[in-house]
């Protein structure tokens, strides 16, 4: 068995680390230890990787000690609110390592032409050319169209979706140029051609990129970022056919794959096709949902809302992004376990895609130390609220819109929602009467049943826990 054949088997063990590590996050009990599983096959694959011959150390020990800079200020500086941003940011930074794999291949072919190159890779040149431009091409994309997504989420760009006449038409145009520059690239065998095809197709890439994210907003953003992720997946796995590294490819792939998975799943939680949330333009006109309604919500003060929350039974939690702004996570389970000693059921609903990224919502309550089991999905929470005494809406919109289920005129008409207005008695936090991040006005507020507590989510939570320690 020569080294190459130690490096391979090496790379399956890891791979295969890789596949048990994804199984075993399935489950809240197991799923710590397949984050140290995964890492474990992660390890080994570096570790191997780095023991090839012909590499120079000093650029790695120079990009390790950059990369680890860079993350460990992540780690500090970014508030958990941040986190949609950062995880935007991160795979930007995926995609832009794959375009600069791409790049640097290239490069290499520049130096030593086509002959020599497919003599030392033993591959294909035609092949090769085409996973090149691929890697460039969807790590470009997914570059520019995470920094868009990043400037949306973070405020800096607006969050609902920006249209213009003839978008569509510029992207068709955008898209077949982009192809008919790679299809020249792959087969040209002039190197200075080609050279300037690859800029070229640069280019093309990184505006594509944002102008596929631009059309996007409101609501809809969780589902790009997961696209985005899946996106980043395949770049790596295209960089991995570049370089012809086995578990860069598999790794690769199993992001890709998963990333592609949970875009559907998000998208079937909203009973959207993908084409409609790339493509309806969402939240870049409000439309129906009840902005002809000039009614007062009504709002009550946090002494009103404990003595109705002291005489419940059942209570359901229905977080959204203005939990994480507030911060309110620990106090929220305070409060749930100060319900519960007071002889109170309490549980939290959770929407596929509440918050502003994938799980936000079981991202933070777990930061909470929240039991799993208290987590009820919505196909679980639904039946059960016509019961609920009391349901808690804390800084969501979108996700319990009525108008989703009786309004056709709403752009979300049709998205399964957490049906809180089915509840006895609805309480919703909110900073404000604004509409909120998608910019949809919210027929829940203006029910008979629901009744609106203004202020910080956290500063309400927290008086609401001191007036049942102090009952």
């Amino acid at each position: 068995m020569d080294a190459n054949d130690l490096i391979n088997l090496a790379y399956v063990a890891a791979a295969t680390l890789f596949v048990f590590g994804i199984k075993m996050l399935g489950s809240a009990d197991t799923a710590r230890r397949g984050n140290m599983v995964s890492g474990l096959g992660m390890l080994l694959a570096v570790v191997v990787t780095l023991l090839a011959d012909g590499l120079d150390y000093t650029w790695i020990i120079g990009g390790l000690v950059v990369g680890s800079a860079i993350g460990l200020a992540a780690a500090r500086m970014v508030k958990m609110t941040a986190m949609p941003e950062l995880v935007a940011l991160f795979n930007g930074f995926g995609g832009l390592a794959s375009l600069l794999v791409a790049w640097a291949e290239f490069e290499k072919v520049r130096e030593i032409g086509w002959v020599a190159y497919e003599l030392e890779m033993q591959a294909n040149t035609v092949f090769s050319g085409f996973v090149i431009y691929a890697a460039m091409l969807i790590g470009g994309v997914t570059f520019t169209g995470s920094l868009f997504a990043y400037g949306k989420l973070s405020g800096k760009l607006s969050g609902s979706a920006m249209v213009f006449a003839g978008q569509k038409a510029l992207n068709i145009l955008l898209l077949i140029a982009i192809l008919a520059v790679g299809a020249v690239f792959t087969w040209s065998t002039d190197l200075e051609l080609a050279y300037k095809l690859f800029l070229t197709g640069i280019a093309l890439a990184l505006l594509f990129g944002i102008m596929g994210v631009m059309p996007i907003g409101g609501g809809d953003m969780p589902v790009v970022i997961s696209l985005l992720n899946s996106l980043s997946g395949v770049a790596a796995s295209a960089a991995g056919f570049v370089i012809y590294n086995n578990v860069l490819i598999v790794a690769g792939c199993l992001v890709g794959a998963s990333g592609l998975i949970l875009t559907v799943i998000m998208c079937k939680a909203m009973n959207r096709s993908l084409g409609n949330v790339l493509f309806s333009g969402f939240g870049a006109a409000s439309g129906g949902g009840g902005d002809d309604d000039d009614r007062e919500p009504k709002a009550i003060s946090v002494e009103d809302a404990f003595y109705v929350l002291e005489a419940a039974s059942s209570v359901v939690f229905i977080p959204g992004y203005g939990m994480a702004v507030a911060q309110a996570q620990h106090v929220v389970k305070e409060l749930a376990e100060l319900l519960e000693e007071n002889g109170c059921e309490a549980n939290f609903a959770i929407h596929p895609v509440a918050g502003r990224m994938p799980g936000h919502m079981n991202v933070l309550l777990a930061e909470a130390d929240v039991e799993y089991e208290k987590l009820l999905e919505m196909d679980t929470v639904n039946p059960m609220m016509p019961t609920v005494d009391v349901a808690i809406v804390i800084g969501a919109n979108d996700v319990v819109n009525p108008a989703a289920a009786n309004d056709p005129e709403s752009p979300i008409y049709g998205m399964p929602i957490i049906e809180a207005h089915n509840a006895k008695t609805v309480f919703v936090l909110k900073r404000g009467q604004g509409k909120g991040f998608s910019g949809l006005v919210n027929k829940l507020f203006l029910m008979e049943n629901t009744c609106m507590i203004y202020g910080d989510a956290k500063a309400t939570i927290s008086s609401l826990v001191n007036e049942l320690k102090g009952s």
